[in-house]
């Protein structure tokens, strides 16, 4: 079935509304639709993520939404949630005030060892100050550690999809700042597509860097894919749309993929 269960509207930093985003899937032979709003919960800032007292709102209206249109499409009621250690986790237990249908968890800031958060999905200023400044300079060295953070997410919480697990290549490409072809690198996707094959997640094929014109492959990469596959992890196609006409971005490329979309 047709659908994506990664798309984000104006409850959180999407450009369209959950009617805009649904109607435009009824248009593209969508059977289904999941919403996925940012969280961190159990951090309750204000802000453009949902907190604990937002959540249950946005759960309500996707739910409305649903009953409106049933019989056009199924919506589903999902979240976002981003793990960062000792702050926010994506875990059932945390998300209960939602009773969400699918979590994704999801890595968009890296822990250093002195302690700072630095984001590899916001800009490449950011990311290259924060190298430079909270990882001696070493690229390598916040890699391994967002992979390392992503395998402890894995291992120790409660959610149902691996979200982008190397949205750090964002910048890689109009930006270069490490070789995706090292040997380092590839032991890091070996040592991560093992915790994630032991856990039996399936992991999202993510076009979302595609429709936003940063990279020409999807979240996880061609090689990192094929590691995860070897060791008989499944996938999930997402488009990790902020918009409307981003729903099905480069779909028709990863068709092929031996995909889970079960609902």
């Amino acid at each position: 079935m047709r659908g994506t269960l990664h798309c984000h509207s104006t409850w959180c930093d999407g450009r369209d509304t959950i009617e805009t985003m649904a109607e435009a899937a009824i248009a593209k032979g969508f059977g289904f639709i999941g919403f996925s709003s940012h969280s961190m919960l159990p951090s309750s800032e204000e802000g453009w993520m949902l907190t604990a007292e937002k959540a249950p709102k946005y759960a309500r209206a996707v739910r409305a939404l649903g009953r409106r249109l049933k019989g056009r499409i199924k919506v589903l009621c999902g979240v976002e949630a981003d793990f960062i250690p000792g702050v926010a986790r994506p875990d059932r237990e945390v998300y209960s005030c939602m009773k969400p249908d699918y979590i994704i968890g999801s890595v968009h800031s890296v822990v250093a060892q002195d302690g700072e958060c630095v984001s590899v999905d916001n800009t490449q200023h950011e990311l290259f100050t924060g190298i430079a400044m909270h990882f001696d300079g070493s690229p390598r060295k916040l890699v391994e550690a967002y992979l390392a953070q992503l395998r402890c997410m894995a291992e120790e919480c409660d959610f149902d999809i691996v979200g982008h697990p190397d949205v750090f290549r964002k910048f890689n490409v109009r930006h270069p700042f490490f070789d995706e072809s090292a040997a380092w690198y590839v032991r890091a996707m070996e040592k991560t597509a093992d915790v994630l094959a032991r856990t039996g997640r399936p992991v999202e094929v993510n076009t979302g860097g595609i429709s936003r014109g940063w990279i020409d492959d999807a979240y996880p990469s061609e090689r990192f894919r094929s590691i995860l596959k070897k060791r008989g992890v499944r996938f999930v196609l997402t488009s990790d749309a902020h918009s409307a006409e981003a729903l099905d971005c480069a779909f028709d490329r990863f068709a092929a993929l031996d995909l889970d979309c079960e609902l």
